[in-house]
Order: structure tokens, then C-alpha cells, then sequence
């Protein structure tokens, strides 16, 4: 019997509302992000793939203006009122001993002793993968209507300290305001390569 294949592209207005027409936002609308937003957020991104699904991100969602404010202190001055009035910022971390869940993660073979011994290497990687989660987080924020803010401009030290000073094997890398984007705030769009700008077909 003959495979069938179908397309399964997502519509063209799914495409825009997740890359095309997609943006960065400065601003916020005074409009909330509920905690099963977060959840669901959650539920997508941990779907994407991770190296030997190591799963090496540690996430803190500051939603109360308490925790903003204390994450706005440890950011540049122009993020802080990014931070201050966004509904929902995440701070995206990584765990350097990640390798100990690796039992129960990736149950098929002993992981966890590919990684034993090699603290660099596991920095690496969790930098590495982490950030892939993070990108993930920012796909499925918008796939669910929401827009995204992703953020550097942060004291990564500053924020450990404030946020994982109850592990210190968890770093923080950067962090990502997530809700209703107040169109007024974004600048226009900068210029995107074209594909043979800085890609070759080997």
C-alpha cells in the first residue's frame, strides 16, 4: 500500500501570528495572563526537543508586581518599566547539574554518566538547550494569542542571586516579559536577511 502524504503546513495566518507579523514588545495593555496560561505555556515548550531531553531550564514567572519590581531592579533602566508593567516576565535559567535527573528524563541508557565529571561541558549544554527552551517558551506564548518581550539587558548576577538563591547550581541566562502587546510601544520592523545573505545549500 502506497503511503499518503498531506500537507500539514499551519495556515498562513497561524504563520504570521507566530513568526511574520509577530513582534517584540516594549509595552503592555492592562490586560492580566492567568496562572493556566503560564501552565499551558509550560506544556508546549517542555514538548520541544532538548539534547538526551536533558530539560536543563529552570523558569521563574514573576507575576506579582513584587517580584517584577525586585527583577526591574536588577535590570538596565531602559527595561525596567518593561518589567514593572509587563503581566507576566520569566526568568529563563539552566540547571548545571541538570545530568542528575537524567534517570527518569532518559531512561533508555545511563545519560547521566556522559555528563559526570565535566562541569564545563554541562554549562555548555544547559546554556545550550535552555536557550532552545526559551525559544520554545516564546513560540508557544504566541501560538496561544499572547506577545513576548525577550530581554538581555539584565545584571544575569543580580538575578541569580534574587531568584535561584536557594539553588546555587541554577543560573539565570535572560529573561522574557510575556502578555497583550500595546502596539503603540514597537518600533519598526528591522531589516531580515534573505536566504543566500547567510545560508548555502551543501
Amino acid at each position: 500500500m502506497t503511503k499518503q502524504f498531506h500537507d500539514n503546513t499551519l495556515s498562513a495566518d497561524a504563520l504570521d501570528q507566530i513568526f511574520r507579523e509577530a513582534r517584540s514588545y516594549n509595552g503592555w495593555l492592562d490586560k492580566p495572563v492567568s496562572e493556566d496560561q503560564i501552565q499551558a505555556i509550560y506544556e508546549l515548550l517542555k514538548m520541544g526537543p532538548t539534547s538526551a531531553n536533558m530539560q536543563p531550564g529552570r523558569f521563574v514567572w514573576c507575576v506579582s508586581q513584587e517580584s517584577r519590581d525586585k527583577l526591574a531592579e536588577c535590570a538596565s533602566e531602559g527595561n525596567q518599566e518593561k518589567i514593572k508593567t509587563a503581566p507576566v516576565v520569566v526568568v529563563i535559567g539552566y540547571d548545571i547539574d541538570f545530568h542528575e535527573e537524567l534517570p527518569w528524563l532518559f531512561p533508555h541508557t545511563d545519560a547521566k554518566s556522559w555528563f559526570e565529571g565535566d562541569e564545563d561541558g554541562r554549562i555548555e549544554g544547559a546554556k545550550r538547550n535552555s536557550a532552545l527552551q526559551g525559544a520554545y517558551l516564546i513560540i508557544a506564548a504566541r501560538a496561544q494569542g499572547l506577545d513576548c518581550g525577550p530581554m538581555s539587558g539584565v545584571d544575569l548576577d543580580k538575578v541569580t542571586e534574587a531568584f535561584f538563591a536557594d539553588n546555587p547550581r541554577h543560573k539565570a541566562d535572560w529573561v522574557c516579559a510575556i502578555g497583550y502587546g500595546d502596539e503603540t510601544t514597537i518600533f519598526g520592523r528591522s531589516p531580515r536577511p534573505d536566504f543566500e545573505k547567510f545560508n548555502r545549500i551543501a
